[in-house]
């Protein structure tokens, strides 16, 4: 009957990606270190699910698959700790085992220490053993511990490595898959300004051509926007510039680019910045610009006069940005769940979700926080601590 610690422990040895595999050179490097440090020829990895024992590296034999019937580790597993047996013919739990009677192998002496995830999952052993009787002092037996430490960390690092490996190619192929979407009606947008623009029929509109224009502008900055954020989205967005930013400059861009919203709803937006952090002047435009324009999206959906104040200051160590509206606010119970790919608040307004979650990579790709607030305008506060590298440089 399979239990439910056997499937939590399948969870954890489906995360390592170990069964099946070849036996990797960094595990084989342990599993040989262990066999030098006890003084035995024989030393494996063994990862133990509900059904069999894996053997995943191992040095004096080749490794393979057993049932967990005829596992010695098994035998141990359910009670985690190093288990040191000079004489396996002496000891109840392995005097029957066939890899003790003969029927696989004579194993004598047998010691073994669990491979324990952070979690507290115990998924097998790192075991040495012999065909004559044999015993460990006690630094012999602290090193096997320290080596199935490590031969958890180095799952763990793998582990992790492929999770990152994953969610930049995630974001690499929506990077890709959007790319089409953004530019085409962008392309188009271009091209019928500049027919417009070289109409004759400009020269007797003066006004029309400055609104065209500026149009045309917005649409430039707007490409030009995409084209960072799509080469930040395919590097995995690692690394943004750091150069001195007029942030005052980047919120007047950004008032531009949202003049439509607020005309429509006769928002109130006033901005008051007087300093120029330390960051990536586009990704940080684009996070203002996501914000501000959620502001006025999401108060202009309840049917009120958007308000949205902008305001940065100096402090200890870095920056803080505020973004304050009157909307409807996030209760405190979203205030998290929004920041996550594809989470939407409840609204039924569209384009919160994956915003929010950039901005969110955004700012931490600059080692920053960002976060959601109750406003004193009544709605929500958007925060973000951008750090001063010469501020830790000094310290």
């Amino acid at each position: 009957m399979v239990t439910e610690l056997d499937i939590t422990r399948r969870e954890a040895i489906d995360a390592y990606h170990v069964i099946g595999e070849t036996p990797s050179p960094d595990l084989q490097g342990i599993v040989r270190l262990a066999a030098t440090v006890c003084g035995v020829d024989t030393a494996v990895i063994n990862i133990i699910d509900d059904r069999f024992q894996h053997q995943i590296a191992a040095v004096g034999f080749e490794p393979a698959v057993c049932s967990r019937e005829d596992s010695m580790c098994a035998a141990v597993i359910a009670r985690p700790g190093r288990v040191v047996v000079p004489d396996a013919r002496l000891d109840e739990r392995f005097a029957h085992n066939p890899f003790v009677t003969g029927e696989v192998a004579h194993v004598r002496f047998y010691a073994s220490s669990p491979l324990v995830t952070p979690a507290g999952v115990a998924i097998g052993t790192l075991c040495v053993f012999n065909d004559t009787v044999g015993d460990l002092d006690e630094p012999e037996r602290e090193a096997l511990d320290l080596l199935a430490h490590q031969v958890v960390d180095l799952l763990e690092l793998r582990r992790i490595s492929r999770q990152l490996t994953a969610s930049n190619d995630q974001l690499s192929r929506f990077a890709g898959q959007i790319s089409h979407d953004l530019r085409n009606p962008l392309t188009a947008l271009t091209g019928f300004l500049e027919l417009a623009i070289d109409s004759p029929d400009m020269d007797n509109a003066p006004d029309a051509a400055r609104v065209l224009a500026r149009a045309e502008s917005a649409a430039d900055r707007m490409n030009a926007m995409i084209s960072d954020i799509l080469a930040y989205a395919r590097v995995g967005g690692a690394s943004p510039q750091r150069t001195h930013v007029d942030l005052a400059a980047v919120m007047h861009a950004v008032i531009e680019d949202v003049d439509a919203q607020i005309t429509a709803s006769g928002a109130d937006v006033r901005v008051d910045i007087d300093v120029q952090p330390i960051g990536d002047p586009t990704l940080l435009r684009a996070v203002l610009q996501n914000i501000v324009a959620n502001a006025l999206k999401f108060t202009a959906a309840v049917d009120r006069v958007p308000r949205v104040e902008v305001d940065a200051h100096a402090v200890h160590g870095g920056w803080r940005i505020t973004v304050d509206d009157n909307g409807p606010g996030v209760p405190p119970a979203d205030r998290e769940r929004v920041f996550a790919l594809m989470e939407r608040g409840e609204s039924d307004t569209e384009g919160l979700g994956i915003g929010l979650s950039t901005c969110r990579r955004v700012i931490e790709a600059h080692g920053g926080r960002v976060g959601l607030d109750e406003s004193p305008l009544g709605g929500a506060r958007v925060w973000i601590l951008l750090p001063d590298p010469d501020a830790e440089a000094a310290a």
